[in-house]
């Protein structure tokens, strides 16, 4: 597979514990990795770059959304560029996903792959946060013209044609929602933008539990859509 044309865009705050194994594993199949540093108190940007990743930094924390943003302005330089994978910093998103999703958008008749946590029982969140982010989708679902089922997965694929009409202005964690609304909005040479999920595994691990993945995390996000 030709990797050359993908980017990975790494939001990045505080993960000097595990960002150079992140980075070493995603550049064995993708050599193309931005991690954005949001204001780091940690050498979370040098461990990245020595591991090989470019780095582009934030002076002060902006949060998530502003992250990507930045990170897709950067790989908008490239002209190489076809296909952006918004990925984790904290190793909870599977390379093995990211390949399956990438066959999927190459097969040219979708613009958007989403990962979904809901396709498969390979992810097990409690089940309070489990119910959380189910209300999210609700609410998601109703406010954009997607029909998603898991509307807060970090991990997706899309093309450069949607990276080039983004515009990401809230900056924590209601980015996403902020995203699918775009998207669902969007059209590409008078057409719908065409979505598409596949499943994927979210390794909740102890470290990515305290980095945010707790029910606490979700309950923000449904507390930023509401009053957003």
């Amino acid at each position: 597979m030709n990797a050359t044309d993908v980017w990975l865009v790494v939001p990045l705050y505080n993960e000097a514990t595990v960002i150079a194994d992140v980075v070493r594993r995603a550049r064995q199949a993708f050599p193309k990795v931005v991690c954005v540093d949001d204001g780091s108190s940690d050498d979370s940007a040098a461990l990245a770059e020595a591991a090989g990743a470019r780095v582009v930094r934030h002076p002060v924390n902006l949060g998530q959304g502003a992250a990507l943003q930045t990170g897709f302005d950067y790989i908008l330089t490239d002209p190489e560029m076809r296909y952006a994978v918004t990925f984790d910093a904290d190793g909870q998103h599977q390379l093995e996903d990211v390949l399956v999703m990438l066959e999927r958008i190459r097969r040219g008749d979708v613009d958007v792959v989403f990962g979904s946590r809901f396709l498969d029982e390979r992810t097990r969140p409690s089940a309070l946060k489990r119910l959380v982010l189910r209300l999210a989708v609700i609410y998601t679902n109703l406010t954009t013209k997607t029909q998603l089922t898991d509307a807060h997965n970090g991990l997706r694929v899309l093309s450069r044609e949607v990276v080039e009409r983004i515009d990401i202005t809230q900056n924590r964690m209601a980015h996403a929602s902020e995203l699918v609304a775009q998207i669902g909005s969007m059209r590409i040479h008078g057409q719908p933008v065409s979505l598409a999920e596949e499943p994927v595994h979210i390794l909740y691990s102890d470290y990515s539990r305290a980095k945010g993945q707790s029910l606490w995390n979700a309950v923000n996000i449904l507390a930023e859509l509401l009053l957003r």
